[in-house]
């Protein structure tokens, strides 16, 4: 059987943690940032953690 590919697209997105979750990137960053307040576009800058109901299916990308 031949060696499964890592999806790179997931690769560039998710970064696995210590104790094996994955950490994220918060999305509404980019653009129409006038609207936003300074304390929306803060707290988006933090890194968020995927969901465990998500979890298998990247991990499963990202060969984990």
């Amino acid at each position: 059987m031949a060696k499964l590919k890592t999806n790179k697209a997931a690769a560039k997105r998710f970064k696995v943690t210590g104790t094996g979750k994955l950490k994220r990137s918060k999305a509404y960053t980019s653009h129409i940032l006038t609207k936003k307040s300074p304390k929306r576009k803060r707290q988006l800058r933090k890194a968020g953690l995927v969901d465990d109901s998500n979890l298998k299916q990247m991990k499963k990308l990202l060969n984990v």
